[in-house]
C-alpha cells in the first residue's frame, strides 16, 4: 500500500542541500510510490539561501506541494486549540500536521521537530527526525 512522506522544512531544505540521509529516504518512497510531499507554507520556512533558485524550481517540481487552504487551517487552528498551543509559535507546524492527518496513508513526517510534530499529528503518523 503506497503512502506519503511528508517533508518539514528542515527535510525540505535537506533535500534542497542533496543531504545524503533525506535523498536516500525521498528516493526509496519515490520508488515505492509513495507520495512525497510538503506544505506551501513549509516552502516558505525552509532555508534557500545559497540554494539556486532553478535547484529549488527543480525540486519542488517533484513533490506534491500542498496548498493551504480555508479547510487545512480550520483543521490547524484545531489542533492548536485541542493542545493549548499558540499559533504564532506552532502555527506552520499545525498547517504539517493537519496534511499529515488526512493524507492517504501510511503516512510519515520527516521532521527536525519530532515532539511538536509527534504531539499535533497523533500516533497514526510515524515521525522520523533528520
Amino acid at each position: 500500500m503506497p503512502g506519503t512522506l511528508l517533508l518539514d522544512s528542515e527535510g525540505l531544505s535537506k533535500l534542497y542541500l542533496k543531504d545524503r540521509t533525506v535523498l536516500a529516504l525521498v528516493q526509496a518512497a519515490s520508488e515505492e510510490g509513495i507520495r512525497v510531499a510538503t506544505t506551501a507554507m513549509t516552502t516558505l520556512e525552509a532555508h534557500y539561501e545559497r540554494i539556486h533558485p532553478a535547484r529549488i524550481r527543480w525540486v519542488l517540481s517533484r513533490i506534491d506541494v500542498h496548498d493551504v487552504t480555508k479547510n487545512v487551517t480550520d483543521q490547524a487552528a484545531a489542533l492548536l486549540r485541542g493542545h493549548r498551543l499558540s499559533g504564532h509559535k506552532y502555527a506552520i507546524d499545525a498547517v504539517l500536521a493537519a496534511i499529515a492527518r488526512s493524507a492517504p496513508g501510511p503516512v510519515t513526517v520527516l521532521t527536525s521537530d519530532p515532539e511538536d510534530i509527534n504531539l499535533l499529528c497523533g500516533p497514526g503518523v510515524e515521525i522520523i527526525k533528520v
